[in-house]
C-alpha cells in the first residue's frame, strides 16, 4: 500500500502538504501544488487509511442502518424487493455524500445499540422497528437516529420518522374491495404490529363502515420461511370457500399466493381476488398483473438520509414525523362480483 510519505517523496514537498490535499486543508498550498499531489496519488493509486481519518476526525464516516427482521427464523432481510429498492436508495445518496453504509439485522435492540457503539458509527436508521424498541433506541442511543417506517407508543413528533399513510390506504383498497361486491376479505401478514398493523386497522375500519363484520378469523398469520410460507397458504386454501377477496400486506406475499393457487387450479381472478401493498417489481411481472398500493420506497429513502444528514451537521429540521401520500394501482388480479350478487 502507497503512503503519504512516498507520495512526498516523489514531489519532493513534505508529507505534511500531501495530507493536507487528501485532507482538504488547502488554504496554504497553491494550486498547482493541489493539481500535482492530486494527480501523484492516482498515477500511484494512493488509498486513504481510513481508520486514522477516523482518529483524527473523532468520525468513522459509518452511517448504520437497522432493519427489523427475526433472522434466526431463516428469513432473509433484502428479499422483499420493497426492502431492495429502500436500501439500495439509502446506499447510494450515504455514499454520494460521503459516508459509508453499515447493515445489520436484527430484532434484539440490546444487539442494536453493542453494534452501534462497538462500530463507533455517526449515526442509525432504523428500519420497522416496534414502537417499545424505537422508545428504548431514542433514550439510549447518543447519536442521530431516523426512523423509517416506524410507529411510537409516545409522542410521535418527538421521532425523525419517514413513515406512509398505511392506514389511510389500507382502508381505500379496502374500500376498493367492497366496491366491487366484495364482502368476505381476508388479511395476511405475517404480524400485526407497526406498518402491519396499521394496514390491518385501516382493513377493519373500512368493514366498519360498510357494516361488514371484522373476524379475529379473517386473519391469517404468514409464517416465516419457505416451508413456513407454504404451511400458511394450505390453510388459506383449505379455507378459500370462505372467502372471495385477499389483501395481502406486501406484494411480496401476493404475487407468491398467485403462484401457489396456480399451481393448484385456482384462478385469479375469477375464483379469487387478490390485492397487495407496495408495488414493487412482483407485482407488475405477476400474471394476472397485481391490484395494489403504489409508495415510493426510493422517496422514503432520499428523505431519511437527507433528515440524518441534517441531523449529523446538526441543522434544524422543520418536519420530524412524515408520512407520503401512496397511490392506488388497479390492474388484473380483482373480479368485480356485484352481478353475482
Amino acid at each position: 500500500m502507497v503512503t503519504i510519505k512516498e507520495v512526498a517523496s516523489c514531489l519532493g514537498v513534505s508529507p505534511t502538504t500531501v495530507s493536507n490535499v487528501i485532507h482538504g486543508n488547502t488554504k496554504e498550498v497553491s494550486q498547482n501544488t493541489i493539481k500535482r499531489v492530486q494527480e501523484k496519488l492516482e498515477e500511484m493509486h494512493y488509498i486513504p487509511n481510513m481508520s486514522a481519518r477516523t482518529l483524527a476526525g473523532n468520525s468513522s464516516k459509518i452511517i448504520g442502518l437497522i432493519i427489523r427482521y427475526p433472522v434466526m427464523e431463516g428469513k432473509n432481510a433484502v428479499q422483499d424487493p420493497f426492502n431492495s429498492e429502500l436500501i439500495g436508495m439509502i446506499e447510494a445518496e450515504v455514499r454520494e455524500a460521503g459516508f459509508f453504509l453499515m447493515l445489520y439485522a436484527s430484532d434484539c435492540v440490546e444487539k442494536i445499540l453493542t453494534m452501534a457503539t462497538i462500530w463507533n458509527v455517526d449515526a442509525l436508521i432504523v428500519l420497522g422497528v416496534g414502537a417499545n424498541e424505537c422508545k428504548k433506541i431514542k433514550k439510549t442511543a447518543k447519536i442521530p437516529v431516523v426512523f423509517v417506517d416506524c410507529y411510537f407508543l409516545d409522542d410521535e413528533d418527538s421521532y425523525n420518522n419517514v413513515g406512509l399513510k398505511d392506514r389511510e390506504y389500507a382502508e381505500k383498497i379496502t374500500e376498493y374491495l367492497i366496491d366491487q361486491g366484495h364482502k368476505k376479505i381476508a388479511f395476511l401478514a405475517d404480524n400485526r404490529v407497526g406498518v402491519d398493523f396499521e394496514r390491518w386497522t385501516g382493513y377493519c375500519h373500512a368493514l366498519e363502515r360498510h357494516g361488514l363484520p371484522v373476524r379475529e378469523s379473517s386473519f391469517f398469520r404468514i409464517k416465516y420461511g419457505e416451508s413456513g410460507i407454504k404451511e400458511s397458504y394450505d390453510a388459506v386454501y383449505e379455507r378459500k370457500d370462505e372467502f372471495t377477496a385477499l389483501f395481502f400486506a406486501s406484494d411480496y406475499y401476493a404475487s407468491l399466493a398467485i403462484n401457489y393457487f396456480y399451481d393448484r387450479g385456482v384462478r385469479v381472478p375469477d375464483d379469487i381476488s387478490v390485492v397487495g401493498f407496495d408495488d414493487n417489481i412482483f407485482s407488475r411481472n405477476v400474471r394476472p398483473r397485481l391490484t395494489t398500493v403504489q409508495q415510493d420506497a426510493g422517496k422514503k429513502g432520499r428523505i431519511a438520509v437527507g433528515q440524518i444528514l441534517a441531523m449529523i451537521e446538526k441543522r434544524t429540521l422543520d418536519v420530524k414525523n412524515i408520512h407520503l401520500d401512496a397511490k392506488l394501482v388497479i390492474r388484473d388480479s380483482v373480479k368485480n362480483i356485484k352481478t353475482e350478487q
